[in-house]
């Protein structure tokens, strides 16, 4: 029995698809080994958001071909559509496999261990041309709690800083009534919670509407038929952009119970000059009435968001227009990142660069203040009832406890009585918030197990 190892780089969406990829492998009859082990095909899906994904996604497939010089190194996804040309004539490199042809991987493997010729045991195709969804799916999850549905790909909107249109492709969504069996699947297998993602969540439908406009479907229509699905207590949303949070969506979203009140926001600056320069669809003003929608509907929602610092021609000004604004709307979590060229975008082009040294001083402004926005949203949980589906057991400070995440997506654990075994994973319990156990983690007090 051949072994085969993979290892993921980059998103959600990319994590689904090396699952997809591992199920593919072992139905085929190979032996599923950890990345570090000897294998006789290391399978690396890779990343290419930044320059410095690129480099991190070359530095694995390198590493897979030193550990075992005689394997088989596969570089799958975004990586190579990007870099076609780099990857071919990398000789730690046997097969490539773009986007929306991994479900070929065990087809090539299969013809590559007969001809050893990596340009006829390759697929990459011209991914801006490509109109259908490639249907990868999962029958079961590591995590038995939470599951992430991949249901949609590509992305139309070319920010001016990102790659991904080109890597990903237009616009591509999964068949609804193939999502909703992959969610039977899962819950059939004990999951309970499901997570709705994809490259460009927001325009989940677009493709699949009728010319004639007779017939639409959206991602409304797709979160209200996986709320039907038995035995699926939660509905996470993967990242939204603001302008699909009407007042029609926010209601309707609110009359679905089991939808989490977690909702990341896409905003990136909270600038309206720099959101131009970025090319993003939006102002601050319409996003500010996005989260006011949805603390409209939602009891204290979790609103989560990604700001990138250090923009080309980001000036001081501009920077201080996006702190204040993020104080403003006053979020749970902030992804922060530095700016970071990437070759082949408009924005590598842009005047003038900011300085690294001036990034990180932003960068660091910013997570002082996210510190303070987070636990002022934590604290107001302290002495309130809140259901946690537990996740794992953990020791804090030589007691152990079991964790879970509330429906806002906050960290929650339970102490479990000495000398007694008591099995939570993946059960719904409730209980009040009494304390900070510790930092990001909030303290259960239940009246029993």
């Amino acid at each position: 029995m051949r072994k085969a190892a993979l290892h993921n780089l980059g998103c959600k969406v990319n994590a689904y698809e090396t699952d997809s990829m591992r199920q593919m492998l072992e139905q085929a009859g190979y032996e599923i080994v950890p990345f570090d082990a000897p294998a006789d095909v290391y399978v690396i899906n890779t990343c290419s958001v930044t320059n410095i994904a690129d480099r991190k996604s070359r530095q694995m497939l390198h590493r897979a071909k030193k550990k075992n010089p005689g394997s088989v190194v596969v570089a799958a996804g975004c990586y190579v559509q990007t870099a076609k040309e780099q990857a071919q004539a990398d000789p730690a490199i046997d097969i490539l496999i773009g986007n929306n042809k991994k479900h070929e991987l065990p087809k090539l493997l299969e013809r590559f261990f007969q001809a050893r010729a990596k340009d006829s045991c390759s697929s990459v195709a011209d991914i801006g041309k490509e109109q259908e969804y490639e249907e990868l799916s999962i029958s079961h999850t590591g995590e038995h709690t939470r599951a992430f549905l991949k249901v949609q790909d590509g992305c139309n909107q070319f920010c001016s800083y990102c790659i991904i249109p080109y890597a990903r492709g237009r616009v591509r969504s999964r068949k609804m009534s193939e999502v909703i069996r992959e969610a039977e699947t899962l819950a059939g297998k004990g999951c309970r919670e499901a997570v709705l993602t994809g490259i460009h969540l927001s325009s989940y439908g677009v493709d699949l509407n009728s010319e004639d406009g007779a017939e639409t479907v959206g991602l409304l229509d797709l979160i209200r038929k996986v709320h039907e699905t038995e035995g699926i207590d939660r509905i996470r949303l993967g990242s939204l952009e603001p302008g699909i949070v009407t007042e029609e969506f926010a209601k309707a979203l609110s009359e679905l119970p089991k939808v989490c009140p977690h909702f990341h926001l896409s905003l990136q600056s909270g600038c309206d000059t720099t959101l131009k320069r970025m090319n993003r669809k939006y102002t601050c003003a319409e996003y500010k009435e996005s989260c006011r929608l949805l603390r409209k509907y939602f009891a204290h929602p979790a609103i989560t968001t990604d700001v990138i610092v250090g923009f080309p021609g980001e000036t001081e000004e501009e920077f201080e227009l996006t702190r204040k604004f993020l104080k403003e709307i006053n979020f749970f979590e902030i992804h922060i990142f530095k700016y970071s060229l990437r070759r082949g975008t408009r924005a590598a082009e842009l005047k003038p660069q900011v300085p690294e040294e001036i990034k990180g001083k932003r960068s660091d402004l910013l997570f002082e203040d996210l510190s303070v926005m987070n636990r002022e949203y934590l604290d107001w949980h302290l002495g309130r009832e809140l259901e946690v589906l537990m996740e794992e057991e953990v020791s804090f400070g030589g007691k152990k406890y079991f964790l879970g995440h509330t429906r806002e997506y906050v960290k929650a654990a339970v102490l479990l009585p000495e000398g007694e075994i008591h099995h939570l994973e993946n059960k719904l319990v409730k209980g009040i918030a009494a304390s900070m156990l510790k930092e990001h983690v909030l303290r259960l007090e239940v009246k029993e197990l």
